[in-house]
């Protein structure tokens, strides 16, 4: 058995857990940068590029795992004309993403961050928060995450709205056919829909309006969705009354402007950072890569 054979070569295109970089090192050989063309795997993020031209560079290319449930970065039909397989890691991390979209929205309506610097600051005085319950809640997406979110919204509002690619008999909520249409009914939005250039910039100027000045916008999807100096604007303005983002446009990078805004709530895009959702989404992500390898099917295929 050759030592390709053995370990093959893994391009290991995103940031991974040491422990699953640990468990990946020892099934292949991980490469970094310059991957060798006998690549034969891939393991990164939903964001991470997957295009044509680095199909065309890595010909023994097998597979790529995503770390997450998203792939706007991966060229699906590239791939797929290639043959090679593309798997995501699903379900392990709805409830975690959908825990924070709640805590988000909670945090932005009680003022929870910007009370908790002030009193760490020495202060005292509290500035009045708006009623988290009795809200008219809409989700943008209501795949597996925008469903749980859904679930945990509903006893805080007097009215669950949404938009999906078409109506769900099975869904206890109005449904909306676009966005500015959800925009209007809604006190918060919870965007929960994927990336890619159908949703780039969705959530412009226009739907801020719609959304009005007692609206709060709810983040956790993609940064790519929210026309950001759009949202600073009505932010700034008071077009809108808070927000509370998990991703933004250019990661890790974070605007000044959203940092010096009380009204906002920012997190490090960590919709999937617990310790038991990360180590679900590796023991998925090398579930995928065994099955692939030893000729099985694969549990999580896209």
């Amino acid at each position: 058995m050759t030592n390709e054979t053995a370990h093959p070569d893994l391009y290991l295109l995103g940031g991974v857990s040491p422990a699953l970089e640990a468990t990946l090192a020892e099934r292949f050989t991980l490469h970094r940068e310059d991957p060798p063309i006998t690549t034969r795997a891939i393991v990164g993020g939903g964001t991470n590029v997957v295009d044509t031209a680095l199909l065309g560079r890595l010909p023994a290319l097998e597979i790529v795992a995503i770390h997450g449930v998203g792939h706007d970065g991966i060229d699906l039909a590239a791939a797929r004309a290639r043959g090679v397989a593309v798997t995501t890691t699903p379900d392990v991390l709805t409830d975690d993403v959908a825990d924070l979209a709640i805590g988000l929205m909670l945090a932005v309506q009680r003022r929870i961050a910007a009370n908790d610097r002030a009193v760490r600051d020495g202060g005292w005085q509290v500035d009045l928060s708006r009623r988290a319950s009795g809200r008219r809640i809409g989700i943008f997406g209501l795949g597996r995450i925008g469903k749980a979110i859904a679930r945990r919204a509903a006893p805080f509002a007097t009215e669950l709205h949404y938009t999906a690619r078409s109506a769900k008999p099975d869904f206890a909520g109005v449904f909306h056919a676009d966005i500015a249409s959800l925009a209007a009914a809604c006190d918060v939005m919870i965007i929960a829909a994927p990336g890619g250039d159908a949703t780039s910039h969705i959530v412009d100027a226009g739907i801020l309006a719609a959304l009005g000045e007692d609206g709060i916008l709810v983040n956790i999807a993609r940064g790519s969705l929210v026309d950001q100096p759009a949202l600073v604007a009505a932010l700034e303005d008071g077009t809108i009354a808070g927000a509370g983002l998990d991703v933004f446009a250019d990661e890790p990078a974070v605007t000044d402007a959203l940092k010096t805004m009380d009204q906002v709530v920012l997190s490090p895009h960590q919709g999937s950072a617990t310790v038991d959702g990360r180590a679900a989404m590796a023991a998925l992500v090398i579930a995928n890569l065994d099955a692939h390898f030893a000729g099985r099917p694969l549990p999580s295929a896209l």
